[in-house]
């Protein structure tokens, strides 16, 4: 689950992580009187209006502005507010503002890049620094690989003194900077811990006047696995409107499902035939609509609803159901696919391969409906029949 920067600013506010005084603000009006307020809180009229939406790479589409006095910051909040960003994170549709957030203007000496995230080969929390701060750190990373500093935080150790030496270091931070890089590192992890989280950012990472390090920016995303712990706090968190109304349906609907460009839709049992299924679409010249895994407990009827979700989409011109029964029983899915397909009357070409529990019984079942269900033995004979149905190579 993905939060805005002022809401992971919150939390870095909450365990000691030097950030900027910033206020949130919902529309113009607010962002106005946020800026008259930060003025007259911090004596300098320099201030920063931002978009709020769940993607970087907003300074480069005109989401970030830096003003001075609060009638430019209105301006720059007018400008912003209500507009489609486009970047390299948001897809051509780009994403409309509907939040900002005011800042006050820090002095800037110099700006690097910091983050945590999950490294599931090592059981450890990877740590990523670079001198190269507030660009597109992917750019970095194939232009400029060396310029990448990594640690890995073992969680019975924490971090340790050298990784923050060895990471300071590629920094080129003095002493002084070494110490206050250390705490934030230590604080950051410590939050990325409690606060279950997949990502902890900071782009740009910022070194102070004063020699302090200080983040001028936050990203934070939770490993949604960890719900159940953080329920009452993450469900005030989410900004609903920044999620597809069938992502959240979905969710809702105990489905795990995203949302592609493709006009193949896909219903599948486990993400990882769910990924085989989409890489043998494409290796047979298709292209996905979605990833849509139904789980091992799917019903009849979250079955009709993947359906429905699936459909929503008018460039799905043909579904692919393929189920391998392991704890899911191939009879209980042919009953939902009949069921599915009555109800909603399907108009496209529908392709089903089941293999495993009761697969006879659920062949059986779907050879009976009298409905227009093609059937394939394997995945990558369902690949190419939906293909060529759908209208592909």
């Amino acid at each position: 689950m993905n939060i805005h920067e002022y809401q992971a600013k919150e939390l870095y506010k909450k365990y000691g992580i030097p950030i900027p005084k910033g206020i949130p603000a919902m529309n113009v009006d607010e962002a106005a009187k946020a800026a008259e307020t930060l003025i007259a809180e911090t004596g300098s009229e320099v201030v920063v209006v931002k978009a709020q939406i769940h993607a970087g790479g907003r300074g480069k589409a005109g989401g970030v502005k830096v003003v001075k006095g609060t009638a430019a910051a209105r301006e720059a909040a007018q400008d912003i507010y209500g507009k489609t960003l486009v970047t390299h994170q948001t897809g051509p549709e780009g994403k409309v503002v509907q939040r900002l957030f005011v800042e006050q203007g820090v002095a800037i000496e110099k700006e690097f890049y910091l983050a945590l995230a999950i490294d599931r080969e090592t059981r450890t929390i990877a740590v990523m620094a670079s001198p190269e701060g507030g660009v597109n750190i992917e750019e970095v990373a194939e232009e400029h690989p060396e310029k990448i500093f990594k640690a890995y935080i073992d969680l019975a150790t924490g971090v340790m003194p050298y990784q923050i030496r060895h990471l300071a270091y590629g920094l080129g931070l003095d002493k002084k900077g070494t110490k206050s890089f250390g705490r934030m590192l230590r604080k950051l992890t410590d939050l990325f811990v409690k606060e279950d989280c997949s990502i902890a950012e900071i782009n740009p990472l910022i070194l102070t006047g004063e020699g302090e390090v200080m983040a001028l920016d936050a990203k934070v995303n939770f490993d949604s696995n960890a719900h159940f712990r953080h329920a009452e706090m993450w469900d005030a968190l989410e900004d609903k409107s920044e999620v597809a109304a069938t992502e959240s349906e979905a969710q809702a609907a105990g489905l795990s499902y995203i949302q592609l460009d493709g006009n193949i839709g896909c219903l599948v049992n486990g993400a990882g035939l769910a990924m085989s299924t989409m890489d043998t679409i494409q290796y047979y010249g298709g292209q996905p609509a979605n990833f849509l895994d139904v789980g091992g407990g799917a019903t009849q009827e979250s079955v009709t609803t993947a359906f429905k979700i699936i459909l929503r989409s008018d460039s799905v011109k043909g579904i692919f159901v393929n189920i391998f029964g392991g704890i899911m029983k191939c009879d209980i899915i042919a009953n939902g696919v009949v069921a599915a397909t009555k109800e909603l009357g399907l108009k496209v070409p529908l392709v089903v391969r089941l293999a495993g529990t009761n697969v006879e019984k659920g062949k059986e079942i779907l050879a009976n409906s009298g409905l227009n269900i093609t059937p394939a033995d394997t995945m990558a004979d369902g690949a190419q029949l939906i293909v060529k149905l759908a209208g592909g190579k």
